[in-house]
């Protein structure tokens, strides 16, 4: 036996020596294709695009855009942030279609939400992924790319909304003032969650003061606390002997706070100034933990969905399940049309900061 598989091991010898031949990623690169530069310290970037006690790894400005588009494959101190949204999407569609496969899941006005919701989540990664990898371009990108972002937040924010109120709010929540104003609330939430980010950007400079801060996270923090209330509400009412799902919406509970946390606090590179500048910030562990959240969000949705598909359009009615949906691009829509807003003041204002320089 042993014989055997050490002359199976034999075999794949000459093809691990000939894996070596293959050509590596960058050869396969245009040569004409512009090459990103070597990163740069944080004395050698504008005080815009310096983050607290990260002293190395970032991207020159003004290089040209396909330089920041490859530099995806780069080490820089975006990195992980890219990659941990980017490697979350299709993880998440691997799930969906397990989950879809697994439970025979048809697109109607009853899984409107639960589509949703895989919208919203996919959109949000979407522009984070693109503000961490292009905005080290110019001022100008900067601000775009996460404004958009902050869209992307907004939006996932009413996605989650949707699906846990049709497949995870309980009668006598549903009931209560929270229940009868929720949906229109977590519409204004995720709007205003929008709005403060991109006023809280446009207006403050680095070093940032705690007002910026609390003008991100007050509204955010409104939104989180409206659009959880029906998890809560499920988690301490209905027995967890028969409910499959309260583990998933207790995972996702306790993965959303540790993003929180870390997204809150520059730490542990507080404690470790220029030691964690590649791998180890907050806002990569931030992301870590947010991708995981949506992952046990998805799971804890399609057990809720599963058990309720065929009571939905009974108990909420299609009328109320199509507006509900409709409103998604509404809102959409209004949280670009308030980000673009914000980017035309903060244009005028580089404009103007330009002139000055001259």
């Amino acid at each position: 036996m042993m014989g055997d598989i050490l002359q199976r091991l034999g075999t794949l010898s000459p093809g691990v020596k000939h894996l070596s031949r293959l050509p590596r990623l960058s050869d396969l690169i245009p040569s004409s294709l512009p090459s990103p530069s070597s990163t740069v310290t944080d004395s050698q970037v504008p005080s815009l695009f310096r983050e607290p006690y990260i002293l190395s790894g970032y991207r020159p400005v003004h290089q040209n855009w396909r330089c920041y588009l490859l530099s995806v494959f780069q080490r820089h101190n975006e990195s992980l942030n890219v990659w941990t949204h980017l490697l979350a999407g299709p993880v998440l569609l691997l799930r969906w279609w397990a989950n879809v496969g697994a439970l025979g899941y048809t697109l109607d006005a009853a899984s409107l939400p639960l589509s949703l919701f895989l919208v919203s989540s996919l959109i949000y990664l979407s522009l984070s992924v693109a503000a961490h990898l292009l905005q080290s371009h110019s001022e100008h990108a900067h601000y775009f790319f996460f404004f958009m972002d902050y869209v992307g937040v907004a939006v996932y924010q009413y996605g989650c909304s949707l699906g846990h109120y049709f497949y995870t709010s309980e009668p006598a929540w549903r009931e209560s003032y929270i229940g009868l104003l929720f949906l229109p609330g977590a519409a204004f939430f995720g709007w205003l969650s929008c709005a403060g980010c991109c006023f809280a950007k446009s207006r403050y400079r680095r070093p940032y003061p705690m007002r910026r801060k609390i003008c991100q996270l007050i509204p955010t923090t409104l939104a989180y606390l409206l659009d959880i209330s029906p998890v809560v509400h499920h988690l301490f009412t209905v027995s967890w002997a028969q409910e499959p799902s309260l583990p998933f919406h207790t995972l996702q509970i306790a993965c959303f706070l540790l993003s929180a946390l870390f997204f809150s606090l520059p730490i542990p590179e507080r404690f470790f100034p220029g030691h964690c500048d590649f791998v180890g910030q907050g806002h990569q562990i931030f992301h870590l933990f947010l991708s995981l959240c949506t992952m046990f969000q998805l799971e804890a949705l399609f057990q809720d969905y599963a058990r309720r598909r065929d009571m939905v359009v009974e108990v909420f009615g299609e009328r109320q399940l199509w507006w509900a949906c409709v409103s998604f691009p509404a809102l959409l829509l209004i949280c670009i049309s308030t980000a673009l807003i914000t980017m035309r003041h903060v244009h005028t204002q580089l404009q103007n900061k330009q002139e000055k320089d001259k």
